[in-house]
């Protein structure tokens, strides 16, 4: 790891979450921007999961008494200080040579959980040693179930406080974007908590044949008993993430889930959803409490982190802003987004008259 005294410096150009976005794709090559900042098709969803919160404006509520506010919260038994998380991205080596071992290090100096993807390019060991804050573990099921369940057991052994599997993506959405600039992972990158994975056999395009059903990778597609069994095999709290349908969050509620992540992967599956802020209240509606809703996709202010709080939200995820503040000045990056984002978050909080995060409600959305 980078010692403390050598991290790079923050520019100081930078005020808001978003003006690291210039800044890093400076620092990237244009194949790792396709990838890291781009979206499924013409990317009409990652450009509504930004326009939702634009969209939304707050009404302030004045002479409340502010005395002894905080921003802490209890979530799935961790105890944060603030109701923000990294999100689990993929590959950030390609942000950043010391990738997730940098985001954990800023995670961790501003006491903000870590969601660290299965295909991180470190290992997930590596990671949970570097840490000095709450790890969760994002899951996809994979193909081969008892590989599935090594995974799990690796990431209970080195301490990891819940899973989350990601249940949006049974095949990878088509990022044209990707496809345009060639994308491919350099030397030396890759999803290292799945070399030892037997890999299915390669799907040939015949003429005429459908190009996907009927292929291994949707014979193996994890259904609704596999998220069962997996809930059998740990005793972590088990997450959902993907969640943006009604019917999808009773059914999960009813089989025991531990939370519910209200995501559109991002706008990187399927293009033409609605944003993840806009399906919120639909979600917490039938929800009702009974399990944390966590929500991801378009994030970029404070007041964003505030919007889907008061539409039902326990906490949020965030996954490009931290990206660019990791490719842009690696730890010290990422630990400036969570600073920027909880900063704006409490003066949010006293503009709207909100000692606490449980004080904020659906009131102080104008409609």
């Amino acid at each position: 790891m980078t010692p403390l005294a050598k991290l790079p410096q923050i520019p100081a150009e930078i005020a808001a979450v978003a003006d690291y976005e210039a800044f890093a794709r400076e620092r990237m090559t244009p194949s790792a921007w396709a990838y890291l900042n781009g979206g499924a098709a013409d990317e009409l969803t990652l450009a509504e999961n930004l326009a939702a919160f634009r969209r939304m404006r707050l009404l302030n509520r004045v002479l409340e008494d502010l005395q002894g506010g905080h921003t802490r919260l209890q979530l799935c038994g961790l105890d944060l200080d603030y109701p923000i998380l990294l999100a689990p991205v993929a590959f950030q080596k390609l942000a950043h040579p010391e990738g997730e071992l940098a985001s954990v290090l800023g995670a961790s100096a501003m006491g903000a959980a870590m969601v660290v993807s299965t295909q991180a390019s470190v290992s997930l060991e590596d990671i949970a040693q570097a840490a000095h804050a709450p790890l969760w573990f994002q899951l996809y099921i994979q193909p081969d179930r008892a590989f599935t369940r090594e995974l799990v057991r690796r990431a209970e052994a080195a301490g990891y406080r819940a899973l989350v599997v990601t249940v949006d993506a049974p095949v990878n959405g088509l990022r044209n974007r990707e496809q345009r600039a060639a994308f491919a992972l350099p030397e030396g990158i890759e999803a290292v908590n799945l070399r030892a994975m037997r890999s299915l056999p390669p799907s040939v395009a015949r003429a005429g044949a459908s190009p996907l059903f009927g292929s291994p990778l949707l014979d193996h597609a994890p259904t609704w008993k596999d998220l069962e069994w997996l809930q059998s095999l740990t005793r972590l709290p088990v997450l959902v993430k993907g969640v943006m349908n009604p019917r999808d969050a009773v059914r999960a509620v009813e089989q025991g889930v531990a939370g519910i992540v209200v995501s559109n992967h991002g706008g990187r599956t399927l293009d033409g959803m609605p944003a993840t802020l806009d399906v919120l209240p639909a979600i917490a509606s039938v929800v009702q409490g009974r399990v944390p809703i966590l929500l991801d996709g378009g994030i970029r202010r404070g007041t964003d982190v505030f919007k889907a709080l008061a539409l039902g939200a326990s906490a949020v995820m965030i996954g490009r802003p931290y990206v660019h503040g990791l490719a842009t000045a690696g730890a010290s990056g990422v630990a400036h987004v969570l600073h920027l984002l909880r900063t704006e978050l409490e003066v949010a909080m006293a503009l709207t008259g909100c000692a606490r995060v449980t004080d904020i409600d659906a009131s102080l959305i104008w409609r």
